[in-house]
């Protein structure tokens, strides 16, 4: 069984992460989305809601898929779950440097894993998750970044934390 890893923090997951799972999941037998945090950031929702976030969004698509917090190295998080391959997006050259050198990183950490690049679809390379959040906080429409249910879930928790910024 091919078993292939997505990682990443999903903070929110976008349109865009959902083009590179469906896509994912379309050259593995199974694709597992391990949702973790990254330490240089902070996220907006906590470990437990964003993995229930992408379990929902998920549902649906084709294929075998499973979601899966970790809070490791990947390449420990890829060899317990059997994986032979990491799925990376690139939206654009910027993503590229980052994610090279982190594919060599790893590589030297496990050689029997490959990392593969997935080209975001055109209209979806624009978004990030940082951004989504950001747009939102200032009270910006992002309906066409996420689903509904991501945009509700987005916008309760700004105004939960009183994060609203700009004019009113």
């Amino acid at each position: 069984m091919r078993i292939g890893v997505y990682p990443g923090t999903f903070d929110p997951i976008t349109l865009g992460h959902m083009d590179i799972i469906r896509r994912g999941a379309k050259l593995v037998d199974r694709l597992v989305i391990g949702v973790t945090t990254n330490i240089s950031k902070t996220p907006m929702f906590e470990d437990d809601e964003r993995i229930a976030m992408v379990e929902r969004e998920v549902q649906g698509i084709e294929g075998d898929i499973r979601v899966v917090g970790f809070n490791s190295l990947l390449m420990d998080f890829a060899t317990r779950e059997g994986a032979t391959v990491i799925v990376r997006g690139l939206r654009a050259v910027a993503d590229f440097e980052y994610e090279y050198q982190m594919a060599g990183m790893n590589q030297q950490l496990n050689n029997r894993v490959e990392t593969a690049f997935l080209m975001a679809d055109v209209s979806l390379q624009p978004i990030a998750s940082r951004l989504v959040k950001e747009i939102a906080i200032y009270g910006g429409e992002i309906h066409k970044f996420v689903t509904p249910a991501v945009r509700d879930a987005v916008e309760a928790r700004i105004a939960e934390r009183g994060l609203r910024r700009g004019d009113p």
